[in-house]
């Protein structure tokens, strides 16, 4: 049975309330939420945006104009006199990685180069050749790519040259933020190390990468845990934030995991938006670290593994733009796979964890005349699904006990029979969570545990538990060896 989202009048909120930002890659968010991790009714705002993208591979966003929508959602959600002052904090997350080139007044050099930025694809290959690339990931959790800020600098060096002279740090698009609001870039652990410069286990800066960017450590703002909010350096504008202290930016990515009831090394979490993700956080660093994916360390004390997926929502969207689909399409997800269905890699935009081929791109294979648009849908659905359970393959390993697959996200929220592909793919219960806004729930949650340690937590809102059916789960380990098979034929090769 599905519990809906828990949301609270203000007057029955517990104190004390925190304000929680999230900086998506489609808007920028806020909500006020109570002491047990409710969001107070009508305390909540929402500017959409949209990434500028280019074919050379740019994809880069104003830090300007997203400071500007953070500002909007701050007066948006702080307006209620009603408040007072009941904010006790403010705690914001935001896509990763994100990298902008600031001068000592900490004036922006250049727009935000997002995740998505490619244009340092030649340089990754060259650090690829100068680097032990299994070294570096041993070291920092993460590999040599376009995301990660080594390949980036040194691309940035070759050319804008100027800008780089120019640059007094290097900064995330939160830290920016919050430089402009509060006068401090406060950097939390997990931003840092989603920068791949940071050393899982000692949390300080790798040496060797620095070196290859061109770059010093004191361009870098010092990494800190949630445990160490600031007041504001100046007199805050709004009343509402006059008692508020401010936590350092954090990743979505982290926030997400928090927010989908994933605390601990048994539980999955299965993001599933525009882009996705496997993670699990453990206590302390993945030992052994499988070369496909990534170990960030996100506090002192523990670190998040797991990989990306570039194509989730992004291929479902594609296929709700271009196919003609018919309004049945529910009737196309539960119905019983088939070998006609056709087999899809769905690298639209390519591939990140486990193969990190950047390159790649979707594969249609036993399309026919008799194929029609919603087969090819449950189609591109199966390889989405596949594409997590190879990301699987590769964690299991480093995190044995885990027992529960959490599935969070607005293609799950959008299309919830595809949960149950997914679990027949990976052989595994997957637990639909309900709750929209699962990010900015964990980021509110990461604050209260600092706040209000002590307040017992509202449960996260869960619908169906899909169980996997054993008849499908020996189709699909078959569909998943084709699918192997098609990789290394014409993806990896």
């Amino acid at each position: 049975m599905t519990r809906n989202d828990d949301e609270v009048a203000l007057d029955a909120a517990l104190d004390p309330l925190v304000l929680a930002l999230d900086i998506g890659s489609t808007a920028t968010r806020g909500g006020v939420h109570d002491a047990s991790g409710r969001r107070v009714r009508g305390l909540a705002h929402k500017v959409p945006h949209a990434f500028l993208v280019a074919p050379d591979g740019t994809s880069v966003i104003d830090p300007d104009q997203v400071t500007a929508e953070v500002e909007q959602v701050l007066d948006a959600v702080t307006a209620d006199p009603r408040l007072g002052t009941r904010i006790a904090g403010v705690a914001m997350d935001t896509f990763a990685a994100s990298l902008i080139a600031v001068d000592a007044a900490g004036r922006a050099l250049t727009p935000c180069l997002t995740y998505a930025d490619s244009r340092s694809s030649g340089v990754v290959t060259a650090l690829r050749d100068e680097l032990d690339e299994a070294a570096v990931q041993q070291r920092t959790g993460t590999r040599l790519h376009t995301s990660y800020h080594a390949p980036r600098l040194r691309w940035l060096a070759a050319t804008a040259p100027r800008v780089v002279a120019g640059a007094a740090h290097w900064w995330s698009l939160g830290e920016y933020v919050l430089a402009k609001l509060i006068g401090r870039p406060l950097a939390g652990t997990s931003t840092v190390a989603w920068t791949g410069l940071l050393d899982r286990r000692t949390g300080e800066l790798d040496t060797e990468l620095l070196a290859a960017a061109g770059v010093g450590p004191d361009q870098f703002t010092p990494p800190r845990d949630m445990t160490a909010p600031e007041p504001a350096a100046t007199p805050a504008r709004r009343p509402a934030l006059t008692r508020a202290v401010w936590f350092p930016v954090i990743t979505d990515g982290f926030a997400s995991n928090i927010g989908s009831g994933a605390a601990d090394a048994t539980v999955l979490t299965a993001a599933t938006a525009t882009s996705g993700a496997l993670r699990v956080l453990l206590d302390g660093p993945a030992d052994p670290l499988p070369f496909g994916l990534w170990n960030y360390r996100v506090d002192a004390g523990r670190t998040l593994l797991g990989g990306a997926i570039n194509d989730v929502g992004r291929a479902v969207s594609w296929a709700q733009s271009t196919l003609r689909l018919s309004p049945a399409l529910a009737a196309a997800l539960t119905a019983p796979p088939s070998d006609g269905t056709p087999l899809v890699l769905p690298y639209l935009t390519g591939e990140r964890a486990p193969g990190w081929v950047g390159g790649a791109r979707a594969v249609l294979g036993g399309v026919s005349a008799a194929t029609d648009a919603d087969t090819l849908f449950r189609g591109i659905i199966e390889g989405v699904a596949m594409t997590y359970a190879r990301v699987a393959d590769e964690l299991h390993p480093a995190a044995p006990q885990i027992l529960e697959v959490a599935a969070a996200g607005r293609v799950s929220n959008d299309q919830p029979e595809w949960l149950q592909v997914l679990a027949d793919v990976l052989g595994r219960p997957v637990t639909h969570v309900t709750r929209r806004r699962a990010t900015q729930r964990g980021t509110a949650l990461l604050a209260l545990d600092v706040l209000a340690p002590d307040v017992p937590r509202a449960p996260r809102a869960v619908g169906a538990v899909f169980e996997p059916r054993p008849a499908y789960v020996e189709h699909y380990a078959a569909r998943r060896e084709q699918f192997a098979k098609v990789y290394d034929a014409l993806v990896r090769g």
